[in-house]
């Protein structure tokens, strides 16, 4: 309380209007008084002279000295200065105590003629000194000396009472507003006045009360869409009509590379150098219509969705989808596509043909005649596996194919594949061999047992078709340990020609051929090390492919080891 400037500045005002007003009523009362006091002695002033007129007169008529002495003791005893003139002769008796030092100025006197009117025979004057009249003054100011303090303290202690009494209030409801702005909404000011202060603080807790639901209500908002804004994908951009950043989410910053909060307030153009996007968002505040567009940024396709903000403000929201990889998927597709009806188009015309050409005739020529069933056998059999690849790619991407992971040992899958390509490898001359690493415990990995068959088979089968005859096509495995994860590398290497290293990383897509012509001619799919590449994946491992340098290829396979 005593640090309240409202306080001091109340208490102090009010206690100098009050000594103020005491002061002017005092200085009124003395006044008052003061006049009553002389108006009092000027009474007793002339009562004195009314009494001893008659003594005076005798003394005027026969100035004896019975007559003085009585008029003497008159004197005294009412403590009035006498003086009686008579008229005959010329005599003035003076009887009574001094009138002192204070000159006339000092005297009350009351002056009275004896005798008849007309006729006088002398005159009375009677006077009072005027200590007498600053006896009675002196009196009152002791009166009001000694009345004055204890009235002031009251009057102090009145003030501060009253003013404690309205400032107490103010100040509960000044600390509830400055906690308010601390962000404290539901403080409350306990004001127990049953005044217009009271209805005051009533009204104040009762808006405290609703602001903190509406603030409540807004940060749960807030919340909500922050969190659904930091969950989406897609990034979110706002920004004002002069184009500068109102908010942008955590997509937007990925997509960008900027911090989100350090861009409020920044140009457009200046966190996002783009200009097509920078025109979207005009145009969209400008026309207040969407905007619908592509940009390309950095390696990325962006769509772009510019929707107007609604009221005032005139900007807009900018949404930003990163479609590079549905771009690259509907690539994917298209090129699948064409990729099928391709490889489909070469089996299916042969057939055709060489069914046509039976229907027209040659099946009755025996010389050859057989040679076009064989050729349908063969179209037949490489559609046949073309799809068999199709339909087990399509079973391992979808998860459909079920696989039984368990522990196999490499060394047995390795013998068995090599077993069912001995005779193919022989019919070339190329030597197919296998190098098992030089440890005593056998290497086993956790994978199917039929999908590693089917993984080592499409390595084999490709290192020896495009192996030249007399070459060599080597299986070797390994144990390794990455980031403490132990590991089984099995390479498949051949020394054929190679694959020409612009071609190095697409070898793993559906319908790839480094060589198509020779592929077809080998019989091949176009599927193969795409289902690899799958069923390495399902089994949680990796597989890469490089040129040796020595010549050739060096397939590797990662699966984690048991």
């Amino acid at each position: 309380m005593l640090r309240s400037r409202l306080f001091w500045k109340l208490f102090l005002g009010f206690t100098l209007v009050n000594l103020l007003t005491a002061a002017a009523l005092v200085s009124a009362t003395w006044g008052w008084q003061r006049d009553e006091a002389a108006s009092l002695v000027r009474s007793e002033v002339r009562t004195a002279a009314a009494l001893l007129e008659g003594v005076a007169a005798d003394w005027a008529r026969e100035p004896t000295e019975d007559h003085a002495a009585t008029l003497r003791q008159l004197a005294e005893r009412i403590g009035t200065r006498v003086s009686v003139r008579r008229t005959a002769g010329d005599e003035t008796l003076r009887v009574g105590p001094t009138a002192g030092a204070t000159g006339p100025a000092g005297r009350v006197r009351a002056q009275i003629n004896l005798g008849p009117e007309g006729a006088p025979i002398g005159d009375l004057r009677v006077e009072r000194p005027s200590a007498a009249l600053e006896s009675t003054l002196w009196r009152l100011w002791r009166n009001y000396a000694v009345y004055a303090l204890p009235v002031a303290l009251v009057m102090v202690l009145a003030g501060y009472a009253l003013v404690a009494h309205l400032v107490g209030p103010v100040q509960a409801l000044q600390q509830a507003a400055l906690a308010m702005a601390s962000g404290a909404y539901r403080q409350r000011a306990f004001v127990t006045n049953r005044d217009e202060l009271g209805t005051l603080a009533r009204s104040f807790n009762q808006m405290s009360e609703e602001l903190a639901k509406r603030i409540s209500q807004l940060q749960e908002s807030d919340r909500r869409q922050a969190t659904v804004l930091g969950g989406m994908v897609e990034g979110v951009v706002a920004v004002n009509k002069r184009q500068r950043v109102l908010f942008a989410n955590d997509a937007a910053g990925r997509l960008f590379e900027f911090v989100p909060p350090e861009v409020e307030g920044r140009p457009l153009l200046e966190v996002v150098r783009n200009h097509p996007l920078h025109q979207a968002a005009k145009l969209a505040a400008a026309t207040r219509s969407p905007q619908r567009l592509e940009i390309d940024w950095d390696d990325r396709i962006l769509s772009v969705q510019v929707t107007p903000l609604r009221g005032e403000s005139a900007g807009a929201v900018i949404v930003l989808h990163d479609t590079t990889e549905l771009n690259r998927l509907e690539n994917l597709r298209r090129d699948f596509v064409a990729n099928v009806s391709h490889e489909l188009k070469t089996p299916l015309s042969t057939i055709k043909a060489s069914a046509e050409t039976l229907l027209m005739g040659a099946i009755d020529d025996k010389e050859h005649r057989t040679k076009f069933l064989l050729g349908i056998s063969a179209q037949s059999d490489r559609l046949e596996a073309l799809i068999q690849d199709m339909l087990t790619l399509a079973r391992i991407e979808s998860a459909q194919q079920p696989f039984e992971i368990t522990t196999v040992a490499v060394a047995g899958a390795v013998e068995a594949c090599l077993v069912d390509y001995e005779d193919h490898a022989q019919a070339k001359r190329i030597a197919l061999t296998a190098a098992p690493p030089d440890v005593a415990e056998p290497v086993k990995v956790r994978a199917d047992r039929n999908g590693l068959r089917v993984i080592l088979s499409n390595l084999v089968d490709n290192a020896v078709k495009y192996t030249p005859e007399g070459g060599r096509v080597t299986v070797r495995w390994e144990t390794a340990s990455e980031g403490g994860v132990r590991l089984v590398r099995i390479e498949v290497a051949d020394t054929g020609v190679g694959i020409p290293e612009e071609k190095l990383g697409r070898v793993f897509e559906r319908f790839y051929r480094v060589d198509e012509a020779r592929s077809r001619e080998l019989g091949g799919t176009g599927l193969g090390l795409s289902i690899v590449k799958h069923l390495t994946q399902s089994f949680g491992g990796d597989v890469a492919v490089e040129n040796r340098a020595e010549g050739g290829a060096r397939f590797t396979v990662t699966l984690p080891a048991v």
